[in-house]
């Protein structure tokens, strides 16, 4: 009976703990960001530690089913490396670098909604108007594109909580500058976010001519390595010493990344996504979104503004209505049928791994 209650129970049990493992990561990467760690040798870093963390799953368990490697799939596999690593992270890292990690993690829930307004003009997917599941995508992407532009263009005074502490000695800001590039870095991570859908977009493409998830992500991060490397070399070549590494968060921050982001949460994304799908999974992305608010405003002391509450509750709001219009995608076309096998219709994304890994995301967790 207890072990029965305990099977039940475990998809709810291991999201809520993955939740609290995402947070993490906007945390310890907030923190080694603004302590003045380069954002680009954290790419790097980050990308080699997940390749060596997927690497022996992919060549144990995939070296039967591993497809040959052509030239078109290699040349799909370098534009996921520039949408993901080059792109996506560099621009996400800033955008939470300029504004905080529970600003970004908030923004982030909007992927699912670009990534199907992305999808519509790829045609991709399509959208019956007099349908229910489809007036609920349509007008969920709307409520989450409203969302954004709210916390955009307006910050709104700040949110004293009781247990916020007047200063942290883990970050030490400059609140004025802060102000200043506030836009600069919700701009950032609207461009990140758009990276990010036009990369499970492409993911989800590549993944049917090379139907190995696991070595497709060592792929991915293998070249996001080599392709984050060269841009660091090049942005930072007059700064030797970004390249070194401490007993501190600038060596917590990149094992994180890869062990915890990359390697746990890939795979308990796909053990959960197996037995409940990937609309159960994204149901709690806005569990992370909360955490962040929570923790980031106890231990960093950060501050809320009312505008970021407003708005990260209005694209909940639309997350949840695109999410039930492709739950309802996936009762239509079979409860048997996977998610990329949904005859133009792209299934939904598993996590909000913007700071975590989406290049180690399956191909169930692409829509977003």
């Amino acid at each position: 009976m207890l072990e029965l209650a305990f099977r039940k129970a475990k998809p709810y049990l291991l999201m809520v703990a993955l939740q609290w493992g995402t947070a993490g990561m906007y945390l310890i990467s907030e923190v080694t960001l603004k302590q003045g760690m380069s954002r680009f040798t954290l790419i790097v870093y980050r990308n080699a530690i997940a390749a060596l963390t997927i690497a022996p799953f992919a060549f144990f368990l995939e070296r039967k089913i591993r497809p040959k490697m052509t030239i078109s799939i290699f040349m799909k596999i370098l534009v996921l490396a520039v949408l993901e690593p080059i792109l996506d992270q560099n621009l996400t890292y800033l955008g939470m670098k300029l504004t905080s990690a529970s600003f970004a993690s908030a923004i982030m829930n909007a992927v699912p909604a670009v990534t199907f307004a992305i999808a519509i003009l790829l045609r991709l997917e399509h959208v019956k108007i007099r349908e229910v599941r489809s007036q609920a995508k349509v007008i969920g992407t709307l409520v989450t594109f409203s969302g954004a532009l709210v916390m955009t263009v307006y910050k709104g005074p700040i949110i004293d909580l009781f247990w916020t502490p007047k200063s942290s000695h883990f970050l030490h800001d400059d609140h004025v500058s802060n102000e200043k590039h506030w836009l600069t870095g919700t701009i950032c991570l609207l461009v990140g976010c758009s990276a990010w859908s036009c990369f499970f977009i492409v993911q989800s493409i590549t993944v049917t001519k090379y139907p190995a998830e696991l070595s497709l992500a060592l792929w991915i991060c293998l070249m996001g390595t080599i392709l984050s490397a060269a841009v660091t070399l090049v942005a930072e070549h007059n700064h030797p010493g970004v390249w070194s590494l401490g007993w501190d968060s600038r060596l917590l921050a990149p094992l994180y990344s890869g062990i915890i982001g990359s390697g746990i949460t890939y795979y308990v994304q796909g053990l959960v996504m197996k037995t409940r799908g990937p609309v159960f999974v994204t149901a709690f992305n806005p569990l992370c979104m909360i955490i962040v608010a929570v923790l980031s405003s106890f231990i960093l002391a950060e501050k809320l503004h009312l505008g970021s509450i407003i708005g990260a509750i209005i694209i909940a709001v639309g997350l949840y209505a695109v999410v039930w219009g492709k739950s309802k995608d996936h009762r239509h076309l079979g409860p048997m049928t996977l998610p990329d096998e949904g005859a133009g219709e792209l299934p939904v994304t598993g996590n909000n791994n913007n700071i975590v890994d989406k290049p180690a995301a399956s191909a169930m967790q692409v829509v977003n």
